[in-house]
């Protein structure tokens, strides 16, 4: 049983894990002598390979010589070396030292996948944040020693290079590093990673997930799959309760024949008892619940910062007053912080892991703007983040914008407020996606109102003014979604003052709600998700995109097209 083999295993992997915690917080100390440590510690890995001879790079490198020659880069600066790496190159970018293990995949905001190269030494720093951020839950929340984990991952094996790399989603790649004694503390086997098709994928989750009772973690990156996750319950809850009580895995949803034979032992077993216990659920509330199915899910680890708040409020209805921790701002390039507290998008900066720089949030158009050391940020400023990683990437700038809310030790503690592309400014009105979402969230609460999805884009006019893309199920009338949207034009003359310059003057008008067919952005979802690099559980909704044509692209192609199994 799982339960034995954790106490008999599971001390020594917990006791290495809080060692790390205890060795990461002495560090955060002293954080200049940490990034310091770490710039040398990646110069010497990725020693020798094609980009730090082409930028004369070496072990000895000092700060200041790698600042002057390397600039800051973006993917396109690095895409040569990533292409022979894809083509089996490995000292092109990474260095002799420091293998390949796989590509994640990253969509992007525009155009085709980005290839991220993950190393050998990517992977265990990777891991080593998750392990301390893992101990610090469980401690905090004690009672998960004893339950299950649900975590949605993604696959890593998706496709493979013409060099034979995996190329997919790295946290794939951890689940299926883990320990043995650590699997069974999880309720989805690696297999189900394999079911391509999104909608048989979700219904084969919530047929093992459904199931088991004893359920304490919920790990996912964005909290829309959570709302999806529970909408999907709720509709497919009588083909759950069935299969549960047979013991089966129905035949509507196209799992291929040898995923269901590797899935067997996991379901094939009736369990009419718990099939019982939710008909009663069922029965009482009109409609299957995930606080009514997990009783004692006690925390959810999700992220928090940015866009993704705006999903909270519905996730709270779904899964009830749980704790809720954001698991850091992490993306395919690198994790960047660690939160140590529930209820707060902000994390303390990995210094262990990667070298950092900052450049001022009102400076990234400069041609010469100031670059910054971590110790030297200052609380309550905002900045764009350049990361050089264990994979070879050095000064990448990953269009992160974070807010420095505090520091621990001499380390800064960050929050994510939105990716650089996500603002919008059609007369100088400089439009954030957190303000858009802070906005929208204190009005909708104002109005005990719930939205699922939904964007803000401008509209050319005269004046041009933004629009409100909600789909129209979500308002009782047209007079209510008109409401919600002048409040929430007024909001966000409240948050940014350009925005109400440019409203009191005339240069734009107000915000105007539009309202879609149901099943608009579902039809936006498939598309992202049917795209290279796309995935189920990394998808993010825009809450706003700069796009002058996007509302008429959502009626180019209308949501009757979509066709969904099941």
């Amino acid at each position: 049983m799982w339960w034995v083999a954790e106490s008999l295993v599971g001390g020594p992997v917990r006791s290495r894990a809080r060692w790390h915690s205890r060795r990461f917080l002495r560090h955060v100390q002293d954080c200049h002598h940490a990034q310091s440590t770490a710039l040398k510690r990646l110069l010497a890995l990725s020693a020798g390979s094609r980009f730090h001879r082409d930028h004369g790079l070496s072990r000895n490198t000092t700060l200041s010589e790698f600042r002057r020659r390397v600039p800051v880069t973006s993917y396109d600066d690095v895409a040569p070396y990533i292409e022979a790496l894809k083509q089996g190159d490995g000292s092109a970018l990474c260095g002799d030292r420091n293998p390949l293990r796989m590509f994640a995949l990253s969509s992007g905001t525009t155009g085709d996948a980005k290839f991220i190269p993950v190393t050998r030494q990517f992977v265990a720093d990777y891991r080593r944040g998750w392990s301390i951020w893992g101990i610090n839950t469980f401690d905090d929340h004690p009672r998960l020693h004893g339950l299950k984990i649900l975590q949605l991952t993604s696959d890593f094996d998706q496709f493979r290079t013409p060099g034979g790399t995996p190329c997919g989603n790295i946290s794939g790649l951890a689940q299926s590093m883990q320990s043995r004694v650590l699997k069974f503390k999880y309720i989805l086997p690696q297999a189900i990673l394999s079911i391509t098709d999104p909608v048989a994928r979700y219904y084969t989750i919530l047929r093992l997930a459904v199931a088991v009772r004893d359920v304490g973690l919920l790990v996912t990156a964005n909290p829309s799959t959570l709302v999806h996750l529970a909408r999907e319950m709720d509709e497919q809850s009588e083909s759950l309760l069935r299969d549960i009580h047979n013991g089966t895995l129905s035949d509507t949803f196209p799992v291929r024949a040898h995923l269901r034979q590797a899935l067997g032992p996991l379901i094939s077993r009736p369990n009419p008892s718990r099939a019982k216990e939710l008909g009663r659920h069922l029965e009482r509330r009109g409609r299957l619940s995930p606080q009514d199915v997990w009783p004692e899910l006690t925390v959810i680890g999700v992220w928090t910062g940015g866009s993704a708040g705006a999903y909270l409020p519905a996730v709270r209805q779904a899964y009830g007053d749980v704790a809720i921790r954001d698991h850091g701002l992490s993306a395919s390039e690198g994790r960047m912080t660690i939160p140590f507290e529930d209820h707060t998008a902000s994390g303390v900066l990995d210094v262990c892991s990667h070298f950092f720089e900052f450049i001022p949030e009102d400076q990234i158009d400069s041609p010469s703007p100031d670059t910054l050391l971590a110790h030297e940020l200052d609380i309550d400023q905002n900045y764009y983040i350049l990361l050089t990683t264990a994979s070879g990437l050095c000064r990448y700038d990953i269009h992160d914008v974070v807010r420095c809310t505090g520091h621990r030790g001499t380390t800064p503690v960050l929050e994510f407020l939105h990716k650089g592309a996500h603002f919008s400014s059609i007369t100088g009105e400089k439009v954030t996606e957190s303000q858009v979402v802070n906005a929208v969230r204190t009005v909708t609460e104002q109005l005990s109102l719930q939205l699922s999805h939904y964007t803000f884009a401008p509209q050319w006019g005269n004046p041009p003014f933004y629009q409100l893309l909600v789909e129209e199920h979500e308002f009782a009338n047209p007079a209510e979604a008109k409401q919600l949207a002048t409040m929430i034009d007024q909001e966000l003359q409240h948050l940014n003052c350009e925005y109400a310059d440019k409203r009191s003057t005339g240069r734009l008008d107000q915000l105007r709600p539009h309202l879609l067919p149901r099943g608009t952005w579902q039809m936006v979802i498939d598309r992202k998700q049917s795209q290279l690099g796309g995935s189920i559980e990394q998808y993010k909704h825009p809450c706003l995109k700069p796009d002058l044509n996007f509302a008429a692209s959502l009626v180019d192609t209308p949501p009757q097209s979509i066709t969904r199994a099941g």
